[in-house]
């Protein structure tokens, strides 16, 4: 027994990232399409799209267009060279995006662990229980699911770039190189690519001071990476550099904050990553850094060797932080931003914010460095201690209630509704899309590709469905369409203030909005409005050829529309009723 007991001590960290990866498959795979997976986007955007896509043959089309917002360019959808949209090629939409979650996970944790080994050689082994649980905590960072392979597979590219800066054989360089070229089927360049690059020129510059001598592996790695993206991600490139069509994102808001409120808004980030990026740092991982860095410092310091302080790697990290949150903040600086446009007029409008994504991983990776100082101190309570911090960091990032931890919500759910012995107010993957109802909508009405609009839910529900929507969800279409659009709701703005504010100053969800400032999609399970009229321009609406309006709403004023109902359905265990309306 006492044998059997040592070897869980000595193992700990293996069964407990293993026991955390198996709870959250097993979780997955008892619940499967039951599962609360984010809808904001998420299921409201690109799996609908990879949906669209499969249905109509546009994975690997060209020169056609795509069922939504009155047949959008199919090239300004994601590129079928990446693993992540390939999975949705082979596999059913919800068992990719599962398997995509896992990859997510091995592909963090294993980078993560392949580019420790790299940085400590020959003391990886006696860091190794700290190095597998922090590689564990990164991989399992909750972030936004469609890039969530390019978020967690920083490390690979690092773990490339140094072992070509060591290579002192050809052959090793030529596998590497290929490693570089290959690397953005696992990336993507608008959120990693274009700043990994930028990075590298840095890197560049700095080796070149540093050796004293002209860095040939650095520069052919930017040009090899840079021929990688424009490879895989063709469509992109294709779109951003030869296409001439004005579109919404060079009107888009991007924020007009005063310079005080841009820096709060960075050190905010720095505290607490927002959104598509919140890898639950905060908790844990942010106190340990922290008060690491402090003593790390004052020890120089009170040694008198200050000047070591400039070559600290905890130092440095910092340092590379705190510039991703600066530059994250000051995007919402006009002056800033505009400066920028100006000098590279190709990014306006592109999110050069996204600096702070980085952060993710550079969190993690100065989380390791102040542990290991910890191990290396000695103290066997310190030691101790240091594996109780990892260990409660890894449970943190499982069960922190963070965006898109789809783990945490579909087991918040279930037990909500054990413990209430009712429904929360969020719906499921299987139904938000509704698939059976929607089967029998389209066989009620005889329906064969008709162009429609949706109200009361998210166009992503009809494109998951085969049905051509003229509205939709992207991120880059043309400003002439955006500007029709407005046309179309300008009736239902006049009412609504704030959501004319949303649609003109982003204008990427393309919907017909409440005439009295009310969300008319919202992925609710009881859909209660106060004002159940169609605010529309009908002319404007008719002018795309759209015949139909699936609801969730009976609309009060139907008539008055010239709009009428062909038919209700509801049923197959789906939150909704949906109303039919056909456009005369």
């Amino acid at each position: 027994m006492s044998k059997k007991f040592d070897k869980v001590r000595e193992f700990w960290y293996l069964y407990l990232v293993g026991g955390l990866f198996a709870l959250q498959a097993l979780v997955f795979l008892i619940f499967r399409e039951n599962s609360y997976l984010q809808i904001h986007d998420n299921l409201d955007l690109f799996m609908a799209h990879y949906q669209m896509m499969k249905i109509n043959g546009g994975f690997f089309a060209h020169n056609v267009n795509m069922p939504m917002l009155h047949g959008i360019n199919r090239d300004l959808l994601g590129s079928e060279f990446s693993l992540y949209n390939i999975l949705y090629v082979i596999f059913p939409n919800f068992w990719a995006y599962l398997i995509g979650y896992a990859l997510k996970i091995g592909i963090g944790t294993f980078g993560f662990i392949l580019l420790s080994k790299d940085v400590y050689k020959d003391k990886y082994e006696q860091y190794r229980p700290l190095v597998i649980v922090i590689a564990a905590c990164y991989g399992m960072i909750p972030v936004f699911p469609t890039y969530g392979i390019a978020f967690t597979s920083v490390p690979i590219i690092i773990w490339l770039l140094r072992r070509l800066y060591f290579a002192d054989e050809f052959k090793k360089r030529i596998l590497l190189y290929i490693g570089v070229f290959c690397y953005p089927l696992i990336s993507y360049f608008s959120y990693h690519g274009f700043f990994i690059l930028c990075y590298m020129v840095c890197a560049f510059i700095i080796l070149w001071v540093k050796d004293k001598k002209f860095p040939k592996t650095m520069l052919t790695s930017l040009v090899v990476l840079s021929a990688g993206f424009m490879t895989w991600e063709y469509r992109l490139f294709g779109a951003m550099l030869f296409d001439d069509t004005v579109t919404i994102r060079t009107t888009m808001n991007h924020g007009n904050l005063a310079f005080g409120e841009a820096i709060k808004t960075a050190f905010g980030e720095f505290i607490s990553a927002s959104f598509h990026s919140q890898d639950s740092h905060t908790y844990i991982v942010l106190g340990v850094c922290l008060v690491g860095i402090v003593i790390i410092n004052t020890a120089y310091i009170k040694k008198h060797e200050a000047k070591k302080m400039l070559t600290e790697p905890v130092n440095l990290i910092l340092g590379w932080m705190i510039f991703n949150v600066l530059i994250f903040g000051l995007y919402e600086f006009a002056p800033f931003r505009e400066l920028v446009e100006m000098m590279v007029p190709k990014l306006t409008g592109f999110e050069f914010a996204r600096t702070a994504y980085f952060n993710t991983f550079l969190w993690y990776a100065e989380f390791l460095l102040v542990a290991v100082r910890m191990y290396d101190s000695g103290k066997k309570n310190l030691k101790q201690c240091t594996n109780i911090l990892a260990a409660l960091a890894v449970v943190v990032v499982m069960f922190a209630p963070a965006v898109y931890n789809d783990f945490y919500y579909t087991c918040y759910n279930y037990a909500y509704k054990i413990i209430k012995h009712k429904e929360t107010s969020t719906v499921n993957y299987r139904e938000f899309y509704s698939t059976e109802l929607f089967d029998e909508v389209k066989e009620e009405i005889s329906y064969n590709g008709e162009w429609s609009a949706a109200y009361g839910l998210h166009p992503a529900v009809l494109n998951f469905n085969g049905i051509s929507t003229v509205d939709g969800y992207l991120g880059m279409y043309s400003q002439e369409y955006k500007e029709k659009w407005q046309k179309i709701i300008a009736p239902a703005l006049e009412g609504s203030p704030s959501l004319k504010s949303y649609f003109d100053g982003w204008g990427a969800r393309v919907s017909l909005y409440s005439g009295s400032d009310e969300n008319t999609y919202a992925p609710l399970r009881v859909m209660e409005l106060e004002d159940k009229r169609l605010i529309v321009d009908m002319k404007e609406l008719k002018t795309l050829d759209c015949k139909y309006i699936f609801s969730r709403i009976e609309f009060s004023n139907a008539q008055d529309c010239g709009i009428e109902l062909v038919k209700a359905v509801s049923g197959y265990s789906s939150p909704y009723t949906i109303y039919v309306y056909e456009i005369k």
